[in-house]
């Protein structure tokens, strides 16, 4: 596929079954109902009326979830478990990206049938490979020439200026450019929408906005609190979000039938009270060693000493340090079920200010069936709306504060479907695109093919 064919009309075929889908990440439905009720956000409001709260995959990340509604599976087949994995021989972190996916997209399986897919700032998609149509990740993409499909379009959009993500380094301590950048990313996706949706030679349209979750997790009390100092400028921007909502679903009502619309978020959000480590509360209790030695940055897990019995990786991921799964683990195979049962007792018992930290911790095997679940980990802990987990390994208290004021929730995601499905959680999204054409999944939980013929040593 040329440029050409990327920004001139193609067919636009009478009756062509289309499917529309709006990304709007880290929504809850509970703020979408906040916003609605104000005035200036007349198209969040017309979504709303007719939304329901959705739960996330665990852990509730972005990587996750996005991956799930992209391969219509869960994290056992597809192998995303957060934004890190850990090598399992030289204890290396390093962050993840898509050529580790272990599952073919809806993309793909569109692709093999001949429908044509536009696909604008979905994350965790870099570095890009080859679909039917067109694809613009969105973050974590450290390059434009390895997030844009096809390579036509790399110059394109660097000489309009496209920005992948906002800096939200230098935001976290700067409000007032953290809402430009904001800005600035909300024009770039509009202008995307402009250019790859006029053809109308597309089946599948995937349209998502970032620049919710970027502002929540640092400016979500003043979206809130219509007293906060910056309460004003947070509404303001997100009047520019409703309206680039409204050219969306412009575009969608001008379609022909049949057609579908589905909205969703990837996960939900709420006021941040404390940041719990795991890895200094491993520490504390003897689970996790690591020597005198402090480690050299919050990702360096080569700390990691033998008689480590445990620890854990972003947010809530806790593994079992077996000799089995791990270079250095002592860990037998027979004493790891006692061990992670030991540990989920104990943080039942872990308390902030006199109130439960955990809402639940699972097992593994309780959320993970495919092909890529001997990699999950052997506890996942999901914490209490207000707790915020992390896994440094150069935190030394257990409880903190370091600057972001909004968490990721699992629950309460926001979700509409045009045509009034009732999903789960994110994975059943990708689902109803697929069956929008009769193409079925693989089976239900987390079954399916994958793509890669061994399992590598990276967890």
């Amino acid at each position: 596929m040329n440029a050409t064919n990327i920004i001139s009309p193609g067919s636009r075929g009478c009756g062509r079954p289309r499917c529309a889908v709006l990304g709007l990440d880290g929504l809850a439905l509970g703020m979408a109902q906040h916003l609605s009720a104000l005035p200036g956000f007349d198209n969040i409001a017309r979504l709303t009326s007719e939304a329901r709260a959705m739960d996330a995959e665990l852990p509730e990340l972005s990587p996750v979830n996005w991956t799930s509604f992209a391969t219509a599976a869960g994290p056992g087949t597809h192998g995303v478990y957060g934004f890190t994995r850990i090598d399992a021989s030289s204890y290396e972190i390093s962050i993840g990206d898509a050529s580790q996916v272990d599952a073919p997209t809806i993309f793909d399986r569109l692709g093999a049938r001949g429908l044509v897919s536009r696909v604008i700032n979905l994350p965790h998609m870099w570095p890009v490979r080859p679909i039917h149509g067109t694809l613009v990740s969105g973050f974590v993409s450290p390059d434009l020439e390895r997030a844009v499909y096809p390579p036509s379009l790399v110059p394109i959009l660097a000489d309009e200026g496209y920005v992948i993500e906002a800096d939200t380094t230098r935001g976290a301590d700067d409000p007032e450019y953290l809402l430009a950048g904001l800005r600035a990313t909300l024009a770039c996706r509009t202008r995307l929408l402009e250019r790859l949706w006029s053809g109308l030679d597309w089946d599948l349209f995937v349209f998502v906005l970032t620049e919710t979750d970027r502002l929540f997790h640092f400016l979500h009390p003043a979206v809130e609190e219509p007293d906060h100092p910056l309460h004003a400028a947070c509404i303001e921007l997100l009047r520019e979000w409703d309206r680039a909502i409204g050219l969306f679903l412009q575009r969608y009502d001008a379609l022909s039938e049949p057609k579908r619309l589905l909205v969703l978020a990837d996960h939900g959000f709420a006021t941040l009270d404390v940041e719990c480590d795991l890895n200094s509360w491993l520490r504390e209790q003897g689970w996790l060693v690591t020597g005198q030695a402090a480690p050299g940055h919050e990702l360096d897990a080569t700390a990691i000493l033998p008689e480590t019995r445990a620890f854990a990786l972003d947010p809530g991921r806790i593994y079992i340090h077996r000799a089995s799964r791990f270079a250095r683990g002592r860990v037998r195979d027979a004493e790891a079920d006692s061990l992670a049962a030991e540990i989920s007792a104990a943080l039942e018992h872990l308390t902030w200010r006199g109130e439960p930290v955990m809402e639940r911790v699972y097992r593994g095997a309780e959320l993970y069936q495919g092909p890529a679940a001997e990699r999950a980990p052997d506890l996942v802990c999901l914490p209490r709306v207000g707790v915020d987990l992390k896994a440094k390994f150069d935190r030394p208290r257990i409880f903190s504060r370091l600057g972001r004021t909004g968490m990721h929730t699992a629950h309460g995601a926001f979700f509409y479907d045009s045509h009034g499905a009732t999903p789960q959680r994110v994975r059943d999204v990708g689902r109803e695109v697929l069956a929008w054409w009769s193409i079925p999944a693989d089976a239900a939980d987390d079954a399916g093919s994958a793509t890669h013929d061994a399992i590598s040593p990276i967890l």
